[in-house]
């Protein structure tokens, strides 16, 4: 009997610059899964948090604590949630592999284990890591860690 559980290994690839600026980005897109591409940012695009904070100290301080407060023309925390979550619920059985953005990690964590939205700022994604989830019928899981002789230096 085949199964039809459904795996998902999300990588975070290294530090661009930009990011290693803190800039915000610019939804950098996913192929071949539309729904897991990077937050929009809108305005803010380009810019880091510094600058953003120096010039709207309000909106940005209402984008870290409402989920439902989006950037100028960009997106909020809560329709990236439920954007990733709709991509999650319509991968068809298998292994998938997606390399994405620090915050559709978070949205993906927050919807696998339906966190509140306010969690998703306080989840961290390691530069260059993979986060999987494991799921049938809608149920998911979310794999922690690693076998210790994996770990360099054991």
């Amino acid at each position: 009997m085949k199964s039809r559980s459904v795996r998902v290994h999300l990588v975070r690839p290294p530090l661009d610059t930009a990011a290693r600026q803190g800039r915000f980005g610019h939804a950098r897109p996913c192929p071949a899964y539309a729904g897991l591409r990077g937050l929009d940012t809108g305005e803010w695009a380009g810019l880091t948090l510094d600058e953003v904070a120096a010039e709207t100290p309000e909106a940005l301080d209402a984008w870290l604590t409402d989920p439902g407060y989006a950037p100028p023309g960009g997106e909020s925390v809560d329709a990236l949630i439920a954007r990733v979550g709709a991509e999650l619920a319509a991968l068809p059985p298998g292994t998938h592999r997606a390399e994405v953005e620090q915050a559709v990690v978070r949205a993906a964590v927050v919807h696998a284990l339906e966190l509140p939205a306010a969690a998703f700022w306080r989840l961290d994604v390691r530069p260059d890591s993979v986060t999987t989830l494991t799921g049938r019928a809608g149920r998911w899981n979310l794999l922690v860690g690693r076998p210790r002789e994996e770990l360099p230096g054991t």
